[in-house]
């Protein structure tokens, strides 16, 4: 079964999928060693599918994550671009004749984080097949770390593109690709940087364990590979990875135990940082600390803890990019809805979806959220009825 473009939301497409393999949910449940109430309410709209739920799922139908979740429905003008994407990626290694002045694909590679940055996922489809093919001509033509570092970041910001869409064929091929350019010239720090996205595709597959092995194998690395403030950043990016990994293990208690060590680490490195570091395209700091942890409450089903962190949540987030507001109040909103706090949640799913309007045409969690609280306010609200126009999701 191959992976679907989808207008419904995540719990909705799991019963599609139960569906059309004739399943009850019953035999779903069983299999997933979930209960019954719980599917049929996620299936309902009264629950909402939680990356952990979503992986059981994934793993009782022999599907992949993106293939539970469903790939967010692209136009056709943006299905061309994607075309035009896997073109420059299948070309890593024929660099145009042509060369590449290197202030021009500084610029444009910054324009690009940017455009991330923003989640204006639109733009940056539109820029970065050209950007990847420039950085990939000058990486050939240079031969320096710093040029293959700018070809690496270029695949990053591809994988970030293919994650948020499940597109996982493209995002495991730009971590590959990713790994294959910091290794053309020694870039310790670059490596840490392509273990992190690596190990993010394990998260995206629901391969937890195994992301977690590629974290912890990285870590060691840059200890060894490493020192001062570039080991400390390397170690804090990646600590943050192994945090939001161990937060979803099937294992509670080691999912706790797990989660707090990767924390404490990543807390520890982090506060010396009196102001957000970038490390090749990343922030890395004390303010992304914090919403790693939140959400990783979150994950481990400790919302409580999770909104014990948002007393002054606007100031916290003050200057962090919306790639990482946005997300924070989906996981705030998702918090208030676990302790029935139904107006809370919309209005920090409203927030998200105000500074990122693109999230809400892609972000699962977000889009699975908005299906919870309309059914539970049973589609009378007006602010439902505003966000419906804003994300394009129907009532």
């Amino acid at each position: 079964m191959g992976t679907t473009e989808t207008e419904l939301a995540p719990g909705a497409h799991v019963a599609v999928l139960r569906k059309s393999r004739g399943w009850s949910q019953a035999k779903l449940a069983r299999r997933a060693a979930v209960s019954v109430s719980l599917l049929s309410k996620i299936e309902v709209g009264d629950r909402a599918l939680t990356p952990a739920v979503a992986a059981a799922v994934g793993q009782a139908l022999g599907v992949s994550m993106d293939q539970v979740l469903g790939r967010a429905p692209i136009t056709p003008t943006d299905e061309q671009r994607l075309n035009e994407l896997r073109a420059a990626m299948r070309d890593y290694d024929l660099p145009d004749r042509q060369a590449v002045e290197e202030g021009r694909l500084s610029a444009a590679m910054s324009s690009a984080h940017e455009l991330r940055n923003r989640f204006d996922v639109t733009r940056l489809l539109a820029v970065l097949p050209g950007l990847l093919r420039d950085a990939t001509t000058h990486a050939h033509r240079a031969n320096t770390p710093e040029a293959w570092m700018l070809l690496a970041e270029a695949y990053s910001i591809a994988y970030w593109l293919a994650a948020r869409h499940r597109w996982m064929d493209m995002a495991e091929l730009a971590v590959t690709r990713q790994r294959w350019a910091v290794e053309q010239q020694p870039n310790p720090l670059g490596a840490a940087v392509a273990a992190r996205d690596r190990a993010g595709t394990y998260l995206n597959f629901g391969d937890i364990e195994r992301g977690l092995t590629v974290v912890e194998r990285a870590i060691a690395d840059a200890q060894h590979t490493l020192d001062g403030t570039d080991r400390d950043l390397a170690v804090c990016l990646l600590n943050l990875r192994g945090m939001t990994l161990a937060g979803r293990l099937r294992d509670k208690r080691e999912a706790v135990r797990e989660a707090e060590r990767h924390m404490q680490s990543a807390v520890t490195t982090s506060q010396g940082m009196t102001r957000p570091i970038d490390i090749h395209g990343l922030t890395v700091g004390p303010q992304n600390t914090f919403t790693h942890q939140l959400a990783t409450y979150v994950d481990l089903g400790n919302p409580h803890a999770a909104l014990d962190l948002t007393d002054n949540l606007d100031q916290a987030l003050t200057g962090m990019p919306a790639t990482r507001v946005a997300p924070t109040y989906v996981n705030t909103a998702r918090a208030q809805l676990d302790i029935g706090d139904r107006e809370g949640a919309l209005t920090n799913l409203t927030a998200a979806w105000t500074i990122a309007p693109q999230m809400a045409r892609i972000h699962p969690m977000g889009r699975e959220l908005f299906r919870v609280l309309s059914s539970l306010h049973q589609r009378s609200n007006a602010r439902l009825l505003s966000l419906s126009k804003l994300s394009g999701i129907p009532l």
